[in-house]
């Protein structure tokens, strides 16, 4: 192996004495040939790695804890977020510690989270499989390999799915535990073979740094148009974040984790890690393409182990099945993965209840508003007699990611926004005509209408149309837009009972007054009048 992509600053000068063989920032093929030889998984027929993670399919989000300390008592978001003692961490950091003595192979990655150097981190990730160390150098930034023989470390990632954890003796709730010491600079994942949480982790990082530096970490994907405008785009799952942002029009920044600096929209990540199940050629020809290229890593897709054709449709291992792969895999991605700063925002919801107009125009206080609010809802139809669709408020588009109060992410949004001149839309992508679940009414909104809504906000010609006010959250939505049936711009025109439609429409403004009651103290005036208004 070459010299330079070894560090010298080693796992020895950080206190983790091992016998194990260490193999350092290894490639795609070397790690995928280890995997193979190890039995992690199988190579598809189309080249894609396939693996399965097990019990956990998802992020442990209830055995995740922070450590608190002088450091982070008064800063951390702890409504939110679990804490353990220093003591108990250091008791998990020991056993750790033992563990990678016991270990006969570790490989290690060094690599950036961040593609704006000022505003990068350098993580180490120590992990015992070779398909997680494949996995992190997907979806982190890579150095030049020249740089990796003076690469210094300044957050640490041990990733140990073998590690049991002790509840009694490490302060967490079951054998699996993700632990984070923002002091030490040390996150500890045991007993969990999902990937996800050592991306996640970063993004935790990212979001507990940077705005201190004034740079906002967002939860959403990024494109540039033709003209250099850049667009960022939250939503929560289910949405169309990855869909709507990846058109072939339009250049790639990135699907997940973004920073909003001075400068520019940075993408926090060197790949994307999008939803596998039900994926097809039609719907999303550039994620579909990826399954069949060699370097994808594929988690909890269905493989038949003699043909090695996977199947997409097949649930049967998860739902969140998963695909890991280079932002490279998707044409006309960003070779800098970065861009300008923002012309437009968009605010994705699926509302499932029929309520939410198809686009709105927000103006500050509004989007620092919906942004903390972080609505969506979703369809029940999993449980017997359920008919009525569960509303989701995901703070910041992203709550279970943010260390810090959400105030400080929304004030963040609010200052850029205004500073910038930044349009701000909100887009349902969700039901029209009515309700969903059994016993709606409602449809769909039409992908076609949504696709010339939006093309009509990034071109700014929207902002050319005749608006009204909504009558109940108080923001401007369209008259007329070319190209759009003008009675789908008022929602209360599409249901055939009016009444019904106010009666539900009172309910959800119910619901998100209800929500953001927590945030009352932490916002200013002009915010809380940005609320809509109970009947």
């Amino acid at each position: 192996m070459p010299a330079s992509t070894v560090s010298h600053h080693g796992l020895a000068a950080q206190g983790y004495e091992t016998g194990a063989a260490l193999h350092w920032n290894l490639g795609t093929a070397p790690l995928i040939e280890l995997a193979v030889q190890r039995g992690e998984g199988l190579l598809s027929k189309d080249g894609a790695f396939v693996v399965e993670t097990g019990k956990h399919t998802g992020r442990s989000a209830n055995d995740k804890f922070i450590v608190r300390d002088a450091v982070t008592d008064g800063v951390i978001w702890w409504d939110k977020n679990k804490s353990i003692t220093p003591a108990q961490f250091a008791a998990v950091k020991a056993d750790f510690q033992a563990a990678l003595a016991a270990r006969k192979t570790l490989f290690v990655q060094d690599l950036f989270g961040g593609s704006q150097p000022e505003y990068r981190v350098n993580v180490r990730v120590i992990t015992e499989l070779a398909w997680h160390s494949l996995f992190i150098r997907t979806l982190l930034v890579r150095p030049e390999a020249a740089a990796l023989a003076d690469f210094l470390p300044e957050y640490t990632i041990i990733d140990l799915p073998s590690f049991k954890a002790d509840p009694a003796r490490h302060g967490c709730r079951s054998e699996t535990i993700v632990a984070v010491d923002f002091e030490g600079k040390t996150i500890l994942i045991g007993g969990t073979a999902y990937a996800g949480e050592m991306k996640k982790s970063v993004f935790s990082i990212l979001n507990y740094l940077l705005p201190l530096q004034g740079v906002m970490p967002m939860h959403c994907s990024a494109n540039i148009g033709p003209d250099g405008d850049t667009a960022v785009f939250f939503g929560l799952s289910g949405t169309g974040k990855t869909t709507l942002s990846a058109d072939a029009s339009r250049t790639l920044i990135g699907d997940d984790e973004h920073g909003w600096s001075d400068t520019a929209v940075f993408n926090f990540e060197g790949g994307c890690y999008a939803k596998m199940i039900r994926l097809s050629a039609e719907a999303e020809p550039e994620i579909f393409a990826t399954t069949k290229r060699f370097g994808t890593v594929l988690e909890n897709v269905v493989i038949d182990p003699v043909s090695r054709e996977i199947d997409l449709d097949d649930n049967r291992l998860a739902e969140n099945s998963r695909g890991s792969y280079p932002i490279d895999f998707i044409p006309n991605a960003s070779a800098d993965n970065l861009g300008p700063v923002p012309k437009n925002i968009i605010m994705l919801t699926a509302d499932a209840f029929g309520i939410l107009p198809p686009i709105s125009r927000l103006t500050p206080d509004q989007a620092m508003y919906h942004f903390l609010s972080g609505y969506t809802a979703r369809v029940a139809g999993t449980e017997i007699g359920v008919t009525e669709p569960d509303a989701t408020f995901s703070t910041c588009f992203g709550a279970p990611f943010m260390p810090r109060h959400p105030s400080v992410y929304g004030n963040l949004l609010k200052d850029r926004i205004a500073k910038g001149g930044v349009d701000v839309w909100l887009v349902n992508t969700g039901w029209t005509g009515g309700g969903a679940g059994t016993g709606g009414t409602g449809t769909r909104m039409p992908i076609k209408a949504t696709r010339a809504l939006l093309n009509a906000a990034l071109d700014g010609s929207l902002k050319n149309a005749e608006f009204r006010t909504d009558e109940n959250f108080g923001f401007d939505v369209p008259v007329a837009v070319p190209g759009v049936d003008s009675k789908i711009l008022n929602p209360r025109d599409t249901w055939t009972d009016g009444a019904a439609y106010d009666a539900k429409a009172k309910a959800l403004v119910g619901m998100f007054i209800a929500n953001f009651a927590q945030f009352a103290d932490h916002v200013d005036a002009g915010v809380m009048e940005s609320a809509p208004k109970a009947a």
